[in-house]
């Protein structure tokens, strides 16, 4: 997007005026070699999807000199931390409440007839985030489960066409809270991708109805698994804060911690990725996310479904993909590019999206996906 590029750009600029600059008291060397640990973690961000701010600045750890000056640099750089822990973290909207509004996109529940006849003749296939859309965000990252009628409805759906969850979960975590062999699981932000277990019907184009199993990530595990216990180490000063370690990638949670305690929790979060340049930093609802620099993501994972199943140069092939979540920006991105099927974004806010369509919350994709299924009954 043109205003995200010019945000970036001016502040890189800033960035860099800032570490030539003697503000700081730093040497010329030593102000070289800050500059040199933050812009490699900053441009690693920068690869990520953007919106109207900045998802990360480098916080100073020169706390030496505590003059006026340099408390207000100082605070400068908090600001644009909180401001993007803020923004991924929009307050909630009352459900019950009548005088809530679309958010910019066509609700895909009253615009089901049209998204049934976009998708005549054509085979569906149905990819799902899981946190926010299947399951209602909690406050306990691990209580977050899906109702029965859910789960009863995302089993006809996966008996009628092929399904994906595709999630920033372990796969073993998502697995425990789905509980259903018939669908695919992409977990670690796609990149620990699993065929279904359960034998049922063959959704593969043609005769290939081989198992999935990809990890492009492998070789981080190791690394992913140190900063992990570092990083517990780190959380146990900061009340509420948890870390899920989601085996490719890891998740700092502060849905519970105080918002005076976020620029503490930040800093500590830094203290430990500048020593990892080869992991970058996203950010989620209310989550850290930590990944490897790899360029993979829950796009590239849909890409490399739908090329498993055999329709990655198919013209009559309809992916669906609902989710909640910036990192599912990447999903609705290549449903855009390829000029197949829809995104849906599941949110009760106003958001700048490459979605098509928008649902409420799991509630309403609940309704979406059981519509979805009877409307689908007869055509097998």
């Amino acid at each position: 997007m043109k205003s995200s590029s010019r945000v970036s750009s001016n502040t890189v600029k800033s960035r860099e005026s800032l570490s030539n600059s003697m503000v700081f008291g730093f040497t010329a060397s030593s102000s070289q070699e800050m500059q040199k640990s933050s812009m490699a973690l900053f441009g690693g961000l920068l690869g990520q999807y953007q919106k109207r701010r900045l998802l990360f600045t480098f916080e100073d750890t020169n706390n030496n000199n505590n003059n006026n000056h340099n408390n207000k640099v100082a605070s400068n750089k908090v600001n644009p931390w909180l401001e993007s822990m803020r923004a991924s973290s929009p307050p909630r909207i009352n459900p019950n409440n009548n005088n809530n509004q679309d958010v910019g996109h066509p609700s895909a529940l009253k615009m089901f007839d049209e998204i049934t006849w976009k998708s005549k003749a054509k085979k569906v296939v149905v990819f799902l985030d899981y946190d926010g859309t299947l399951s209602p965000i909690v406050a306990d990252p691990e209580k977050a489960f899906m109702t029965k009628k859910m789960r009863a409805t995302l089993k006809d759906i996966a008996r009628l066409f092929p399904t994906a969850i595709v999630t920033g979960r372990c796969i073993d975590k998502v697995y425990e809270f789905v509980r259903l062999g018939e669908v695919y699981y992409a977990g670690s932000h796609g990149m620990d991708i699993k065929g279904p277990t359960t034998r049922g019907r063959n959704h593969h184009k043609g005769n290939n109805n081989e198992a999935v199993l990809f990890q492009p990530a492998s070789q981080f595990l190791p690394m992913i698994n140190q900063v992990y216990k570092i990083l517990v180490e780190k959380m146990k000063g900061i009340p509420g804060a948890k870390v899920e370690n989601n085996k490719f990638c890891l998740s700092v949670h502060f849905r519970c911690v105080e918002e005076k305690c976020w620029p503490a929790l930040a800093e500590q979060v830094n203290s430990v990725l500048k020593e990892y340049p080869k992991l970058k930093l996203t950010h989620g609802r209310k989550v850290i996310e930590i990944r490897p620099t790899i360029k993979w993501d829950k796009g590239k994972a849909i890409e490399f479904l739908l090329e498993s199943l055999g329709y990655g140069n198919s013209n009559s092939v309809f992916p669906i993909y609902i989710g909640d979540d910036r990192t599912d920006e990447d999903a609705f991105k290549v449903l855009r590019s390829r000029g197949q099927g829809i995104g849906i974004l599941v949110s009760q806010i106003q958001k700048e999206t490459n979605a098509t369509y928008t649902l409420h919350d799991p509630l309403e994709v609940g309704q979406f996906l059981r519509r979805l299924a009877d409307s689908n009954k007869n055509r097998f």
